[in-house]
């Protein structure tokens, strides 16, 4: 499975690339699942570009994506969205649009109470794990580990991200059994997604993880990042 991260904080400082618009976020996924994107994450935005968990923008953002798009769509459940973890759970139990999945970042206050909710809601969890925090621990000790739908491993060390890679794979160990979907982010976006692809993992790439294609040319799209990650991932061969 490759996923494509939409447009994750970034704002308009980062490009006009970055779809921040209900419309612009479905046209960039439309164009995402047509060069080869699966499943979509995309974090909901208010009008002047912050990202939201306002049931009112996540709606307005599922609404247009699905609209143009069939496969899962997940959102943002971050923190920086809503720092207080007590309205941050209101919020998402007040979503009258709900996505197929969201992310929990397991290191965040109240992760816990959040995914219980989401679950209780029937939305997928996929379980954040940052690499350089206590997440893993913590996601290992968890009873609710065997019940999210995936773990989002996520590596965020840019100096040596395959290093940080195995070790934040071997600090997961099984995982309760779950999928592990394994990602990079800026410069190591990319060394991170093609070790995801000898390893065999489902990965993820988009304007959120990262503003540059391989070579180091801006990218101009979500969708050109996307057919540039199944060239590095290997995709064609593994569909041979």
């Amino acid at each position: 499975m490759v996923q494509v991260c939409l447009n994750g904080p970034r704002g308009a400082a980062d490009g006009t690339a970055v779809p921040l618009t209900p419309e612009s976020m479905a046209r960039a996924a439309a164009e995402a699942v047509a060069a080869g994107a699966t499943d979509i994450h995309v974090h909901p935005k208010t009008p002047c570009g912050q990202d939201s968990l306002s049931p009112r923008v996540v709606a307005a953002t599922l609404d247009a994506i699905r609209a143009r798009v069939s496969v899962p769509v997940g959102v943002t459940t971050g923190a920086w969205a809503e720092p207080d973890p007590a309205v941050r759970l209101a919020r998402v139990r007040a979503w009258t649009v709900l996505p197929d999945h969201a992310s929990v970042n397991w290191h965040e206050p109240g992760a816990e109470s959040l995914a219980v909710a989401l679950i209780d809601l029937g939305v997928g969890v996929e379980a954040g794990i940052w690499s350089g925090t206590d997440a893993a621990a913590r996601f290992a000790v968890s009873p609710l580990g065997p019940k999210v739908l995936r773990v989002l491993a996520e590596v965020t060390d840019t100096d040596a991200p395959e290093a940080a890679a195995h070790t934040l794979l071997a600090e997961l160990g099984p995982a309760h059994g779950r999928p592990v979907l394994l990602h990079g982010e800026d410069a190591g976006a990319w060394p991170v997604l093609r070790l995801a692809g000898r390893l065999d993992l489902a990965t993820r790439i988009g304007l959120e993880d990262t503003l540059f294609l391989p070579g180091g040319e801006r990218a101009v799209s979500d969708a050109q990042l996307v057919a540039e990650a199944l060239v590095q991932y290997g995709w064609s061969q593994r569909s041979a």
